[in-house]
């Protein structure tokens, strides 16, 4: 797809799904009652700095009710506002390959069965939760269905990871990449600006590195504070400056210009729920986020890839 034919200067989610499947597709946020090798005590019980309590799924269905209940319920409020659409079972919260085989199977067929329009699923989890065996599995369920795995980077700055208790290195992540790919799964990586302590350089030094593999697209993500997540008493002992909308809006375009073309923004930011944010407070406004972006771009007659390096 040319720049022509999208609606903004760079690559939407939404562009691509209208190109792959000709209509619109909305994707159903699952919880599979899922823990993480991060939270059970395996690597910590902290979790990620960022992660709030319900493992970033809190706007993912209920964990004690069926996949079927979920989907159902989330379908009929998006039926409210769009009357046609294909579907992707999204699994969300917490990390969706940390669990015996047996567990993976039943939840990701139960999914395929759900509904005659769903086109895929999409699974995220953290690279460093991706066994053999697993990995096998997922080359199957490729083969029938459309699948995604979304992997949390967040950043690529060794003391960065470390202050965020992410809890693998970078080579653990380069090796997930290698072995998806291999089985030509479709691949999207987490980044997080704003992370304590990291320049803007630093925020475009982690795309510039994505740029360079093969990938198939990015989540850009706002930092930001929740009262459920570890980095809310972080924030309170140790003070730091959260971005501003405008800085904000300005390394996200910096970022873009340098992305190649064909790299998919699967999104721009991020928002908790209003009763759990603490700072800061823009984020709730995603649209009004998205919006000056776009202002930003077209006053820098620019788009994606204009500066590629």
């Amino acid at each position: 797809m040319n720049l022509a034919q999208k609606e903004r200067p760079y690559y939407t989610v939404n562009d691509f799904y209208r190109q792959k499947f000709g209509a619109k597709v909305f994707k159903i946020a699952l919880n599979g009652n899922f823990t993480c090798p991060n939270r059970d005590g395996t690597i910590s019980t902290q979790g990620c700095l960022f992660c709030s309590e319900s493992g970033s799924g809190d706007f993912a269905g209920d964990k004690d009710q069926p996949l079927s209940v979920q989907f159902s319920a989330i379908k009929s409020i998006m039926r409210q506002k769009w009357s046609e659409g294909k579907y992707i079972a999204y699994f969300q919260a917490n990390t969706n390959t940390y669990a015996p085989l047996d567990k993976l199977k039943f939840l990701f067929e139960t999914a395929l069965s759900l509904d005659p329009d769903l086109v895929g699923i999409d699974v995220a989890t953290r690279p460093d939760c991706l066994s053999d065996e697993i990995v096998q599995y997922l080359t199957d369920l490729n083969r029938r269905t459309f699948l995604t795995v979304e992997l949390g980077l967040q950043t690529i700055h060794p003391k960065t990871a470390g202050l965020i208790n992410r809890g693998y290195e970078l080579p653990t992540f380069e090796s997930a990449v290698r072995r998806l790919r291999q089985e030509h799964i479709h691949t999207v990586v987490h980044v997080i600006n704003g992370l304590p302590g990291e320049s803007k350089e630093m925020m475009l030094e982690t795309t510039d590195y994505l740029n360079q593999l093969d990938i198939q697209g990015i989540k850009l993500h706002m930092l930001y504070i929740a009262k459920n997540a570890p980095i809310a008493r972080y924030y309170e002992e140790h003070p730091f400056p959260v971005l501003t909308l405008p800085e904000y809006v300005q390394i996200v375009c910096d970022q873009v210009e340098r992305l190649r073309p064909d790299l998919i923004l699967y999104r721009l930011t991020g928002d908790a729920p209003k009763e759990q944010l603490i700072a800061p407070l823009w984020t709730m406004k995603k649209f009004v986020v998205t919006n000056e972006i776009d202002k930003e771009m077209r006053k820098r007659h620019s788009f994606q890839g204009s500066k590629l390096r």
